[in-house]
């Protein structure tokens, strides 16, 4: 549906990991000076791809990996999706996700995983640092290997009937949260989880699933 427009542009050029790496941190929407990347491990619906890269790109993330392989590519539905954040936010084609993270641990990137088994409630981490934020794929959630390769592994509460998000929402929700904390200034909102409040009765938790 163009809808009566017409437009002649040139083929997309995407970024290494080393662009990514390279990002002046005065170049970042927050004057912190972190940087923060988005992972994407293996996110095969165009339009949870086109949704994430809205999100990611409203919440000021710094860039974007997404393998090569075995993972929607940036195709007219992702653009549309996007409602155009597609062709302003930052994307590093890698071939190899693992291999990707780790060349920014060896920068001194921490890497933080989000999977139902997750360690730490989202909104008690704190996320003034550089960091890439790693999500898996539509059902299934991150690869083993990338867990191990995570420095953290956090979680999503879920309180109610449903045992999961759809990745789109669960990446808004961290995201936004890794925003407030750079806008704020601060760390974690104290008592913001009954978890960590009350320890000495941990509670079962589900987390992100699809």
């Amino acid at each position: 549906m163009h809808q009566g427009v017409v437009a002649m542009v040139r083929e997309r050029q995407f970024l290494a990991v080393e662009d990514l790496i390279a990002t002046p941190t005065e170049s970042t929407v927050f004057k912190d000076g972190y940087r923060f990347f988005l992972g994407l491990d293996g996110v095969e619906d165009p339009h949870n791809l086109g949704a994430i890269l809205r999100a990611a790109d409203a919440a000021g993330v710094d860039g974007v990996l997404l393998p090569e392989r075995r993972s929607a590519p940036v195709t007219a539905t992702v653009a549309k999706t996007s409602a155009g954040a597609s062709e302003h936010i930052r994307i590093a084609k890698v071939t190899n996700l693992v291999r990707s993270l780790e060349e920014m641990k060896k920068q001194n990137i921490w890497c933080i995983g989000l999977d139902s088994n997750g360690l730490q409630d989202y909104d008690q981490f704190d996320f003034r640092m550089d960091c890439v934020l790693v999500l898996g794929r539509e059902g299934l959630g991150l690869h083993e290997l990338t867990k191990k390769t995570c420095d953290y592994m956090l979680r999503i509460p879920m309180l109610g009937s449903v045992s999961s998000l759809n990745v789109s929402v669960a990446a808004a929700v961290v995201m936004y949260e890794m925003a407030r904390q750079r806008r704020a200034g601060t760390g974690p909102v104290p008592g913001a989880s009954a978890a960590a409040v009350n320890p000495a009765k941990p509670k079962k938790q589900k987390g992100l699933g699809s």
